[in-house]
């Protein structure tokens, strides 16, 4: 595997952490800061990513040393419109179709490199393809426009941690480790992007996310997924296993897209799934209209949705896991049981995030 130059304590200086009005003069502050090489967490309609210029290998440096993640994990190149995503890859007819189809919007797509992509080697991890996605976020659409280049914007959080859909969940990890976060409220969609990857004329889902599958095959047809070795993590796989093709590159152990490690998206405590009972000690979050055995003795109640609605309940997931995470702070072995969640549209991607959250670590 290649190595990278060195980024330890790239972006681990203390620093004041400063906090931007989602109004066009914090908008403004925050570009300058993005094209002189700084780190700005700002909201799009996923999660909140955190920006480095993606064409500065010392500001994708300090990105990845700000959130303590590895460097073979490639980052998403985000765009203020498709003209400017166009440039950076080679789209075959697939990853256009989907492009004009849900772009702006929750999708990231892996492509091959186009002969005028200015994402820095050290943001692609070394690969010959790279992740791009437009958001559809007014705020981020403005702050991508004035910044004027390609952002490298992972989730804003500690690598591993739970995903941040608020300005205070950035804060709590990244407070002092990065330049400013602009408060845009909370996300929409509560889940990450979808990742496809069209390198081959056959598209593959790398990692379920904020579009449901079915409306991406609606568009290209059947998606490669679990099945061709996606990288989600199948139902019931809660152990560490490595990834095969078309998540991880040929002959090169680094992931084609983020999303893609065994253990993620995890708060402090333990997580138990597919839980139809409460133990003892155990917080529960539920899912629709439940009342599991032994509910009465949980140390905290939540509900992703009392309703059974799948977007709220994506909407509320990462919110919901770290305040039950604050909410057991402190308890002995803390563990968070959480109810049975439908695999089907939206229900995908929460699976997904749970069982990598219940991962070993």
């Amino acid at each position: 595997m290649k190595q990278f130059p060195s980024i330890r304590g790239a972006g681990r200086r203390r620093r004041k952490t400063r906090l931007f009005s989602p109004d066009a003069m914090g908008i403004d502050e925050a570009a300058a800061l993005l094209r002189a090489g700084r780190l700005i967490a700002f909201p799009t309609e996923t999660v909140y990513g955190l920006g480095a210029d993606a064409t500065n290998p010392r500001a994708v440096a300090a990105l990845y040393a700000a959130k303590g993640r590895p460097s073979f994990n490639p980052l998403i190149a985000h765009l203020p419109d498709l003209d400017a995503a166009f440039e950076q890859g080679r789209f075959n007819a697939s990853a256009r179709a989907l492009a004009r189809a849900f772009w702006p919007g929750a999708l990231t797509l892996v492509v091959p490199l186009g002969a005028r992509t200015s994402v820095c080697e050290l943001a692609r991890a070394g690969l010959a393809s790279v992740a791009l996605r437009v958001p559809a976020h007014p705020l981020a659409h403005e702050l991508l426009r004035k910044a004027g280049v390609p952002i490298a914007a992972p989730s804003a959080n500690r690598s591993g941690h739970v995903s941040p859909t608020l300005s205070s969940h950035v804060m709590a990890d990244l407070d002092g480790r990065i330049d400013a976060v602009i408060n845009g409220g909370p996300t929409a969609i509560g889940l990450e992007s979808t990742i496809v990857a069209c390198l081959s004329t056959e598209p593959a889902l790398l990692r379920a996310g904020g579009i449901p599958r079915e409306a991406i095959e609606t568009v290209v047809g059947k998606l490669g997924g679990h099945e061709s070795g996606s990288g989600t993590v199948s139902r019931g796989a809660h152990k560490k296993s490595p990834c095969t093709a078309p998540s991880m590159a040929p002959d090169n152990p680094r992931p084609l897209s983020p999303g893609l490690l065994a253990s993620h998206y995890a708060p402090r405590a333990k997580v138990r799934l597919e839980a139809h009972a409460i133990e003892p000690r155990e917080a529960a979050l539920l899912f629709g209209n439940v009342r599991p055995k032994g509910l009465e003795h949980a140390e905290a109640v939540l509900n992703l949705s009392e309703t059974g609605d799948l977007t709220e309940a994506a909407a509320n997931l990462f919110g919901h896991l770290r305040r039950l995470d604050a909410m057991l702070a402190g308890k002995r072995s803390p563990r968070i049981a959480v109810s049975p969640i439908p695999e089907l549209r939206l229900g995908e991607a929460i699976n997904d995030r749970l069982r990598r959250a219940a991962a070993g670590r």
